[in-house]
């Protein structure tokens, strides 16, 4: 395909049926991706998730197809289209310590070229309260004769690719202590320059009406040239961001959309992912509309009998002359699939107000909801969910724009005795840290590969989750909404002093301002989000009130765009007589609670070092709520049990201590951390210990790709409950045993196959929700134990291995609770292959999460199993990825032979779009029985 290719964007009428026609006809031709009507949850039915929404009033059509990637080999060689210049990289040290102290910006050397800052900033401006601080952008247009950004370029040997697009993902890794990257980053090749085209065709019809580009989010430096004029860009790689084409484009015409993205190295302390990783879209609109982001809807009134429910609705005006503009809204109820159900339920009043050429009215409304469906957390609430449908009328009577906000009516409250409550119900916080990459998928957004994550955490008891630093993808909030979990929403990981060389501290003067306000404009309408985070160990806690008063002016900010949820920002460092933590309406503490390196087996350690701090800031705050933003910091590896075990209840892993530096794997006896950690078992006594803490949030829910912490050679990192490819470790069971006391389980840790181990002191531990067990070894009783108070595993150190069963025995209040058994395991004979889902959607989106285990001949797993598969696949999909959960693993995701990792492996399935059918997958192993997977796909 060479450059004459185009992507045709017709204005078509607002009909479900004709919606239905075309997703079928951009089925057959291979074109079809995931839109949603414009802010509406990303779960409505078949006709809304899976077309493009079309209206006379707005159009947002995804891009999704059509793309030309290309990357440079080096930055020494690519162009010279620079956002600004970067301090020269002197002291990039990969496996420093997580919380090593922040420290102050380099010099920024004089540009000694010219710089495109000037022309990207305007960018910002919607986001700028102040009119006198925007700003003008300058003459020219810089690249407007690069080739790259030129409709005459051949872009023809350019690779195709689809969007959500990681540019770094597939590899391959870089090994080596002296690597490019290395295991902090991931060591995936995600630094570099490169250009993103593609070609638009916009209607002669859509003459007169605003064009934007929206981009969900690209990593980073993102600049937008339309037809050779730089139209604008965004820095920030998290952020979600517009940029107004209309000025540039030829209308009836093809027009040339050319994207630079700038990653650099030594940029981030995790993987960050390279290229246009989240959706990108083109909205359309008449000159008069609501503006980006623009309406925000509180529920003041909360009560049985009734809500109120408020809005601000933001209009732009982009016509020549004033007009006077109509606003109503009416609310429906959503079904369980996001689609409005039944008659409305309340409308606004119409209100009527003039709106400014080249300016902004604000419209404020109001409605009562009777007998309102709550937004609560399961299992003991609902996620139930309304959308409001806003119009605006021209003078003349006539509809111009029609927008559409779901969100959720609930009562959230802290208290700083006794937490959190949602809809007066205390709900203790059961929550996990989570990073933004989706494993072997890699930073390229998928929205049932996020919503497997979540599903897992739920199986544990997670009830929050944190987003760990950064913006997510807006679909991961909409999931987060339809299923029920609360958030806390994070912004910055640093603000003006720096933890990586290259870090997001170079433009944070510049853009924090507009970074926050569009971040929580985009958000505030998600019930799910109950408080904002708007830093996280930021490098500021050390400096007096100079740092207080940069978190000042972030607090100002976030009031003014939300009032209503509190804002706090984590701290792992600032103490109760430091000037900070006053600043934020929450103490949000990483590691502080339960102590930093301050047990017996810490001492010696180098670093922050802490008593529990709980009290302290409760005596100092006292009308602040408490949470345990980050704890544990735990680190094991699946499946991988290391002797001798450790006596305490949580150790700092070392060298012969937990950790084997020579196959790089830790022990999974969920004894050993991070230096500044603590165990599950020591966090959970810390906040059973001080109950007007409102909870807390585990590093981390799933391992994720960089920070290997304590194994830099490694690619990813030890931390999670969950393995990179979603299998659970024990400490899974640990923490399941705490925050799902109702569920009757049992769990023994390790596995029973040692040959080696004849006769030797095998340590045997119990996690159940039970408050006792029995364990039996070949029918032998070894003992009955109890819990002990703050004690939340029962131990059996003694234990002399012989091959055979274990089995134990859980009791509650006296009564058989709960058992588990583990079996020595024969020789490896037979595959077995499991599908997370029998049935998806065959819209070249939809996935099936294929799990592969090696059994013996009796049936029984093999749990020290390393056997290599060759994978293949019949039928209308694709195998886009496996992974074993090694976090020592550099075969590159896309490998289609990969070994299982104590006995298990993971395929990645994706359907092919329009194609319906059966999909047959086949795993098959030297000396083995094979396996397969059916997996159906359907319209």
């Amino acid at each position: 395909m060479c450059a004459s290719r185009t992507l045709r964007l017709p204005a078509v009428p607002d009909s479900n049926m004709f919606r239905l026609r075309y997703f079928l006809s951009l089925v057959a031709l291979g074109g079809v991706a995931f839109a949603y009507l414009t802010f509406f949850p990303a779960d409505l039915s078949l006709v809304e998730s899976a077309s493009p929404e079309y209206s006379e009033h707005r159009q947002r059509l995804p891009l999704r197809n059509g793309w030309r990637f290309f990357k440079y080999e080096s930055a020494e060689v690519a162009d010279a289209l620079i956002y600004d210049v970067r301090p020269k990289v002197t002291d990039d040290e990969d496996g420093k310590a997580a919380d090593a102290m922040p420290t102050a910006a380099e010099d920024t050397p004089q540009a000694d070229r010219q710089v495109l800052k000037p022309w990207i900033l305007p960018s910002a401006n919607d986001f700028i309260r102040n009119p006198q601080r925007r700003f003008e952008r300058p003459a020219g247009s810089p690249g407007s004769d690069f080739p790259f950004t030129r409709a005459d370029f051949d872009d023809g040997d350019w690779q195709p690719v689809s969007l959500p697009h990681d540019w770094a993902i597939h590899g391959p890794f870089f090994a080596g202590e002296y690597a490019p990257v290395g295991g902090g980053m991931g060591r995936l090749p995600s630094p570099g320059i490169a250009w993103y085209r593609n070609k638009l065709d916009i209607p002669a019809a859509d003459a007169g009406k605003q064009i934007y580009l929206d981009v969900d989010g690209a990593m980073s430096y993102a600049m937008v040239w339309i037809n050779g004029e730089l139209a604008g860009g965004w820095p920030y790689g998290y952020a979600s961001w517009r940029v107004d084409l209309t000025p540039y484009l030829d209308f009836g015409g093809v027009n040339q959309l050319a994207i630079r993205l700038d990653n650099p190295p030594a940029s981030s302390r995790w993987y960050p992912g390279g290229g246009l990783y989240r959706n990108v879209w083109l909205t359309k609109t008449n000159p008069v509309h609501i503006a980006q982001w623009g309406t925000f809807v509180t529920t003041p009134s909360v009560s049985a009998e009734a809500a109120q429910v408020e809005m601000t609705i933001a209009v732009d005006n982009n016509s020549a002359q004033a007009v006077a503009v109509r606003a109503s809204t009416d609310i429906y109820a959503l079904d369980i699939n996001g689609a409005p159900r039944g008659p409305k339920v309340a409308s606004t009043q119409a209100a009527e107000q003039p709106v400014p050429s080249g300016g902004k009215a604000i419209f404020n409304m109001a409605a009562r909801v009777r007998e309102p469906q709550l937004w609560g957390p399961p299992p003991t609430q609902k996620p139930n969910r309304y959308v409001a449908i806003t119009k605006l009328l021209n003078g003349d009577g006539e509809v111009v724009d029609r927008y559409e906000t779901p969100f959720g009516i609930r009562e959230i409250r802290f208290d700083a005795e006794r937490g959190l409550f949602v809809n007066g119900e205390r709900i203790e916080i059961r929550g996990a840290n989570q990073h933004h990459d989706l494993g072997a998928l890699g930073a390229a957004f998928n929205r049932r590969a996020a919503e497997r994550q979540l599903e897992v955490l739920r199986e544990a008891g997670v009830n929050a989750i944190r987003m760990a630093h950064n913006p997510p993808d807006p679909q991961l909030l909409e999931l987060t909404d339809r299923m029920g979990f609360l958030v806390v929403n994070e912004i910055f990981d640093v603000w003006e002093r720096k933890k990586t060389p290259l870090d997001f501290h170079l433009i944070f003067p510049d853009w924090h301002e507009a970074d926050l306000r569009a971040f929580i404009r985009r958000d505030r309408n998600h019930p799910s989000v109950i408080m904002w985070s708007l830093g996280n160990e930021v490098g500021e806690q050390y400096t007096g009130e100079a740092g207080a008063a940069v978190a000042s002016r972030l607090h100002d900010v976030a009031k003014e765009e939300d009032p209503t949820r509190p804002s706090t920002v984590s701290m792992n460092y600032a103490k109760p007589h430091m000037p900070l933590p006053g600043v934020m309406d929450a103490i949000s503490l990483n590691y502080q609670g339960e102590g930093i390196r301050d047990a017996p087996a810490y001492q010696g350690l180098q670093g922050i070092r802490t008593s529990p701090l709980y009290p302290d800031f409760q005596k100092q705050f006292p009308q602040k709520v408490i949470l345990s933003s980050e704890n544990a910091a735990a680190v094991s590896s699946r499946g991988e049990y290391l002797f001798p075990v450790e006596e305490g209840i949580s150790a700092p892993v070392a060298d012969g201590r937990g950790g084997d530096p020579g196959s790089q794997q830790v022990s999974a006896y969920e004894l050993y951390t991070a230096p500044f950690g603590s165990s599950a078992d020591k966090v959970f006594r810390s906040l059973e210990q001080h109950p007007y803490v409102a909870g807390g949030f585990v590093w981390s829910g799933w391992d994720y790709l960089g920070e290997p912490t304590p194994y830099y050679g490694a690619r990813s990192s030890y931390f999670g409950i969950v393995d990179l490819a979603g299998f659970k470790k024990d400490r899974f069971y640990l923490y399941q045993s705490q925050w799902r006391p109702e569920l009757p389980m049992a769990h023994i840790l390790p596995h029973w196959t040692w040959p080696e181990r004849n006769g030797e002191v095998t340590p045997v531990h119990v996690f159940t929700s039970g408050d006792e067990a029995e364990l039996f070894l070949n029918g032998r009783s070894l003992g009955r134990k109890k819990k002990g108070e703050y004690e939340y595993r029962l131990r059996w150190d003694d234990v002399v291995y012989e091959p055979g069963e274990l089995r134990v025995q859980a009791y509650k209040n006296g009564e058989a609770w709960a058992e588990d058994r583990v079996v020595t395991a024969g020789a490896a004979a037979v595959l077995a292959a499991e599908t997370d889902r029998a049935q998806i959607t065959a819209d070249g989106d939809d996935l099936a999460f294929v799990t592969l285990q090696v059994l013996d001949a009796k049936g029984n797993p093999v749990p020290r199993a390393h056997n290599a598969v060759t994978f293949d696949l019949q039928g209308p999909g694709e195998i886009i990825a496996t992974e074993n959960g090694d976090p020592t693993s550099l075969v590159p995701f896309n490998a289609l032979q990969r070994d299982t990792f104590n006995g298990l492996c993971l395929v990645v399935v994706r359907s092919q779009a329009g194609r319906e059918g059966e999909i047959t997958v086949t795993a098959s192993s030297p000396g083995l029985e094979s396996a397969t997977a059916k997996i159906v796909t359907t319209l």
